[in-house]
């Protein structure tokens, strides 16, 4: 059997599998965790075949895995699938992407490198668990790049409030709380870093390639850094909301102040012309 080959690509946000069925004309529902599987050419859904046929892994976290697919196909595929999907059709020029191949060990043994995985026997479970490793990664690729310009807007709001300069609105506050909030859910709940594919549970040979796999690709050390970024960056947001309020209530009171005066200079040129 020939060498199975895996290209994965992030796409720009998430992705509804169901509502994509629908314009696809597919009646099955799929469930949050699984992968809508389809053939690149005919767009139709890909039911188990030989190893060597194209196929497309479809993620609702936002990624797209390719197995054994030739550039040109990539390129048609993403072509006509932009009529469903935003973002899909200059998938080729994202910065998030990875490959990996699978492949017959000729001794029979597993092993696993950073660039393949030599199995004994080829088992389509395999390529399932291939796919969705490379999907979680390229996926926490972007949320990680995406998290790192927030970062990088953070410190320069620092570095002004170093000079005395608290120059942030409210609406900005609460769009950073609320993108910092998306990475958390998203690498949690919509990646499943925690979560292992259902077919690993009652077979230990899959159980093992996934695990090795995920800490090849770090997915847990990886999910820990965007926890504890996410977490550093909502405690230094807090503490701006805490020194805007202060800025706004100190504002408050000096116009409490400055109202007083007046009222009170109002009325002493008021007593002032009736005596005169």
């Amino acid at each position: 059997m020939q060498n199975t080959y895996f290209a994965g690509y992030a796409l720009r946000g998430e992705l509804d599998l169901n509502r994509l069925a629908g314009r696809l004309g597919i009646t099955r529902k799929y469930r949050w965790e699984e992968a809508m599987v389809l053939d690149p050419v005919t767009l139709h859904p890909f039911w188990e075949g030989a190893a060597e046929d194209p196929q497309v892994h479809l993620y609702s976290f936002g990624a797209a895995v390719f197995v054994n697919c030739t550039g040109e196909t990539v390129n048609d595929f993403c072509r006509r699938m932009s009529a469903h999907v935003d973002g899909i059709r200059d998938i080729l020029s994202t910065e998030f992407h990875d490959e990996y191949s699978l492949r017959i060990a000729d001794n029979g043994s597993l092993s696993i490198t950073n660039d393949h995985a030599a199995v004994p026997r080829y088992r389509p479970i395999f390529s399932g668990i291939i796919c969705f490793v490379i999907a979680k990664s390229v996926a926490l690729e972007r949320i990680e790049k995406q998290l790192d310009q927030v970062l990088d807007e953070v410190e320069v709001l620092m570095t002004r409030l170093e000079r005395g300069m608290l120059a942030i609105t409210d609406k900005r506050l609460a769009r950073m709380a609320s993108c910092i909030l998306s990475f958390k859910y998203t690498s949690l709940a919509s990646i499943m870093i925690l979560d292992k594919p259902d077919s690993t549970w009652e077979d230990d040979e899959a159980d093992r390639l996934y695990l090795t796999l995920a800490k090849l690709f770090e997915l847990s050390q990886r999910y820990s850094e965007i926890r504890h970024k996410s977490d550093t960056l909502l405690d230094i947001t807090e503490v701006f909301t805490s020194l805007s309020h202060a800025r706004r209530a100190s504002r408050l009171e000096w116009v409490i102040i400055i109202l007083i005066f007046i009222e009170i200079v109002i009325f002493v040129v008021d007593i002032a012309g009736k005596r005169g």
